[in-house]
């Protein structure tokens, strides 16, 4: 656990420290995307917070790689490196974009390259998550377009659910710990030689680098992570989520107290439940417009909460709540019995549900005649 969070405590100081910079460099040569309709702010920000975020991560790994215990991880293996190599080169076509408001296609060209780099060099599907019984993935071919697929899916959740300052780095920090302290409980309570562990390792680096850049994004935002980092983020989360799903098979989990296999399946949509969902939803109601998936609206859920009264600090507040009940509650599936767990996260869903709409709720109630 110490070295994970060491590794966790230098990609934060890294961001940090980086983001000063960032946003220095981006003011003075004033490297601001243009102000567009959907944006919740009127004044021109700096879009360079990806580059700090990407810094932390990159550091951290590097440094991991010399590091005590966490070093076995590279131990011949190129993963780790095959996962930085395509956040590299997402971070690069996020910065084009966050410069130049690049086309959607040749955004979609860049991240299908970074997803392939990831696929061919980093991590790869070898099992598709199903109930009662995985299915697995024989053909090197099919592998690889279904890890790439799912990688630009999770980039694109996260480009999206990006709208509201401080949300998308927090959503990060909270579903990351969940993400984090799960992988590191089995591999921690499993009969293992080895107890050092990819997922761990890359959910801690996320981790710390969202801690070290949210004083800078906070509401009003100083710097925007802009599509480089929400991309990164969603990257890496999605290399983290294919590395443990493809441990499912090796018994790890069957090991871990009896753990059911469940819970490598569900922990993943959980974390990502929020991002994914305003992706879904923003795919059908622009295709349903006869608009394209990848044009821009303002009809995100943080928009939704903006609209039926929420302020801006309080509609983030709330996405946090939500994700801290997905994330943490398919987390607790691990450790309590399922039938409580399964009754205490629909109570806090019923709960959330209502705090949620309560603004609508009231003002419908007030509307209507006596």
């Amino acid at each position: 656990m110490i070295m994970y969070l060491l590794m966790g405590l230098t990609a934060a100081v890294v961001s940090y420290s980086a983001t000063w910079g960032a946003r220095v460099i981006g003011n003075r040569l004033e490297l601001h995307a243009p102000i567009r309709s959907r944006d919740m702010h009127s004044t021109p920000v700096s879009r360079l917070g990806g580059v700090a975020i990407f810094l932390g991560v990159l550091v951290a790994l590097i440094v991991a790689s010399q590091s005590f215990f966490v070093k076995d991880i590279y131990r011949n293996n190129f993963s780790p490196w095959g996962v930085l190599a395509g956040a590299t080169l997402i971070v690069v076509v996020g910065i084009a974009d966050d410069l130049l408001d690049i086309r959607w296609w040749v955004k979609l060209i860049g991240q299908s390259a970074a997803a392939l780099v990831v696929a061919l060099w980093g991590v790869r599907m070898t099992v598709i998550p199903f109930v009662p019984e995985p299915i697995f993935v024989h053909s090197e071919p099919l592998s690889i377009v279904l890890t790439a697929g799912l990688i630009v899916t999770t980039m694109n959740a996260f480009n999206f659910i990006d709208g509201l300052d401080g949300l998308a780095a927090g959503v990060a920090i909270i579903g990351g710990s969940a993400f984090f302290f799960t992988a590191y409980w089995v591999h921690r309570n499993a009969v293992l030689l080895d107890y050092s562990d990819l997922a761990t390792l890359l959910t801690a680096v996320v981790v710390g680098s969202c801690i070290g850049f949210l004083p800078h994004n906070w509401f009003p935002s100083k710097i925007f992570m802009g599509d480089s980092g929400a991309m990164l983020l969603g990257l890496l989360m999605a290399s983290a989520g294919i590395v443990s799903t493809g441990q499912i098979t090796s018994g790890l989990y069957d090991r871990a107290n009896g753990i059911s296999t469940v819970i490598p399946i569900l922990l993943p949509f959980a974390v990502l439940f929020l991002p994914l969902l305003d992706l879904g939803l923003a795919v059908v109601r622009r295709t349903a417009r006869g608009r394209s998936p990848w044009s821009a609206d303002r009809g995100h859920l943080h928009h939704k909460l903006l609209d039926i009264g929420y302020s801006h600090r309080t509609a983030v507040i709330l996405m946090y709540l939500w994700t801290v009940v997905l994330s943490f509650g398919g987390l607790a599936f691990a450790v309590f019995p399922w039938h409580v767990v399964l009754a205490v996260d629909i109570f806090a869903t019923l709960v959330m549900g209502l705090v949620t709409a309560w603004p609508y709720l009231r003002r419908h109630s007030d509307q209507s005649p006596a």
